[in-house]
This record gives structure tokens, sequence and C-alpha cells, in this order.
């Protein structure tokens, strides 16, 4: 039986996904979990995995388009089987779309044709092939297309930067947004950290205490859905990672169950695929909570916007030695400021408060939350 590939949905306010390479090509054998495609999406480059074993076949989207989600790109068909699409509307006589120049240069239902060198040429330089005006016959983008916007100047916003641009203006002007900022003195948090040993960091470290935190204080683990609030059965943590046009969040699902060194492992191999393209759909999706560092960067404190439907986020600066009053005396301490964005639909100042307290007691007492 025929298994349809499809253009992946990761929220509910995704409507489409650009398609930026096929792994494989018409007529390869494809087994299931392999790479079978990369697609573009939700401010992150993403790979696609093969559903199924058998022969690609039935491709219907090339690289450049842009795809409604949900919608069938490719069929997995058994050997000498045809995909469904050919089976409903090709007679044996109308195949002309099997000749593989024809093949390369058949566009997507609304995208632009493409040359084989033309798409080849891109994927070198880098070209966004979407913004590319076909001066080939009937329109067709051509190499040379493609040389000329790679040599222009690019201005405007690449896809990534655009979606982060869109998802970031919605989230702000339909959540309420309210902040609540807590100064803590990191003595026992660098104390774990020196305890813990090499290859885990401040950030792991806050995975594994604001997982255990959130499952004290449900409702900032919880979701909007519009009209209701849904708390979430498990604490699946989004650390936001810079990336070359913006920034995704990579998620380490059920982190309140993770041990500290399976978090420092998932977060490096989560943030070496994130700056290489690689991620998967699930690597991005299901995230009840984020956390923003940019303490690394040198920033003391900021403000952090909620990424829908989660209800809070928050956003941690660098420790830095400051002067504090200790039993009324002037002493040096390591401290570090932490912001809480909540979103006011679902909780209110009294319970965010609660929480941040907590989370801050756990901070300044991590040798002992992480025994």
């Amino acid at each position: 039986m025929a298994i349809s590939v499809v253009m992946p949905a990761l929220e509910m306010a995704q409507e489409t996904g650009k398609l930026l390479a096929w792994r494989k090509k018409e007529g390869d054998q494809v087994t299931k979990g392999e790479p079978l495609l990369e697609i573009e999406t939700d401010k992150v480059v993403l790979e696609v995995e093969a559903p199924g074993d058998g022969i690609l076949a039935g491709v219907t989207s090339f690289e450049g388009a842009d795809v409604p989600v949900g919608q069938t790109i490719a069929w997995i068909v058994a050997p000498g089987e045809q995909p469904p699409a050919v089976l409903d509307t090709a007679a044996p006589s109308a195949r002309a779309v099997t000749d593989p120049v024809r093949t390369a240069l058949t566009p997507a239902s609304d995208g632009p044709k493409i040359s084989p060198k033309a798409r080849r040429l891109a994927k070198e330089l880098g070209v966004d092939l979407s913004g590319v005006q076909g001066t080939g016959p009937d329109g067709v983008i051509t190499g040379e297309d493609v040389q000329r916007a790679a040599e222009s100047p690019q201005p405007g916003l690449s896809t990534i930067a655009r979606l982060m641009a869109e998802r970031t203006t919605q989230s702000w002007t339909t959540t309420p947004h309210f902040f609540l900022v807590r100064e803590i003195n990191a003595t026992g948090l660098v104390a774990a950290r020196e305890q813990a040993g090499a290859g885990i960091t401040y950030t792991d470290l806050l995975v594994a205490l604001v997982a255990r935190v959130l499952a004290k204080h449900p409702k900032m683990n919880a979701r909007w859905t519009g009209d209701a609030i849904r708390l979430n059965p498990d604490v699946n943590i989004s650390l936001a990672i810079a990336i070359q046009d913006g920034v995704v969040g990579a998620v380490i699902a059920n982190a309140g169950a993770a041990g500290l060194a399976d978090i420092a492992t998932r977060r490096r191999d989560l943030t070496e695929r994130a700056r290489a393209g690689r991620l998967h759909p699930p690597d991005v999706s299901g995230a009840t909570f984020t956390i923003s560092n940019l303490g690394m960067f040198g920033i003391d404190a900021f403000s952090a916007i909620i990424t829908p439907p989660q209800v809070g986020v928050l956003a941690v600066g660098r420790i830095a030695d400051r002067v504090v009053a200790v039993e009324g005396q002037p002493m040096v301490r390591p401290m570090l400021t932490i912001t809480l964005s909540s979103d006011h639909r679902v909780v209110d100042g009294a319970q965010a408060a609660a929480f941040l307290n907590d989370l801050a007691g756990a901070l300044e007492a991590a040798q002992t939350w992480l025994g």
C-alpha cells in the first residue's frame, strides 16, 4: 500500500512549509526513518524522515516551493506499484511527465519552474529561489538568473527571520504578558556546576531545576487553547538556541524525569544539529515552557516574549560578582538576574511569584536539589 509523504505541521498557527531539498530523488529506494527531505518552517530548518520503506514516487513539490501543511508532496510505493496520483489522473498514453527534463522543470502547483542547473547553483550560492524572477522560456529560472541574484544586494528578511518576526509580533500583540524579576545569590549554582564537572553548563542546571519546580506549579506548565486552560502531563523544556538567521526553540522532552548527564548530552546534540540545520520535527514540537539564556553574551537581564500556546518563558542573564548586603555588611557575591514572562490569561501575579520564589530557592540551593 502506498504511503503518503506530507508537509508536516508543528504548530496550530503554521499554514505552510518551504521545501528546501530532497535527500532522495524519484525512483530511489528509501528506508523508514532515514532523512528524506529538508523543510524550512517555524524559524528552523528541519529534516523530515521517511514514513516507510519503499520507492519514492509521485513527487509533486520541488525545491523552493511553499507547500500547505498536510498536503501530500510524494508517495512511497512498493516495487511496481504506481502512486495514487498517477493511478487517478494519468492515462497510459499521457506519461510525458516521466521525461527527466520535464520532471526537473515541473513546479509545485503555485511554484516557479526551475532548471536543474539553477537549482544546483542556488543551493551552492545560498540563493532563495522564491525571490528570483525567471527569464528563460515560459518563465523558467535559469542558472544565469540565480547568478545575478547572488551578485545583487539582498534586501529584506530571510524566511527564518520573517517567520520569527511574524510569530513574535503575533505573541506580543495577542498574549497579555506580565513580567517578574528576581535577583539571586548564585553561590550555590556555581558550586553545583563545579561539582558536576566538565561538560555540564549552567543551562543544563537550569533545565534540570526549572523542570523540577514546574512539577510543583502545573499552571506554569500549562497551555492556553484559546478559550480554556489545559494542563500538560509532561514537562518539556524548550531551549532558545541562536542560529544564523534567528533563534530556534529545541525541546528537551520529559526533562523533569531526566538526569543531569542526560540533559547535557541532549542539549549538546540539539545545539549542534540546530546550527547545522539538521533538526527533526519532534525536536521543535511539544514544548511546555521555554528557557532563554543570554548570560554567555554578557547580558545582565532582559525580558523574553512567550511562545504560544506556552504560558511562560524564563529569561536568564549572566552571573557576575556584585556588592550586596549580607547581614548588614557589604560583601561580594556572584549574582544572577532572572525574569519570568507569564500569560495573564492562565496565571496571576501571585501564582507566577510563587513559582519564581521556589525557583530562586532551588537555584540558591542547587547542590541540595540535584543531590
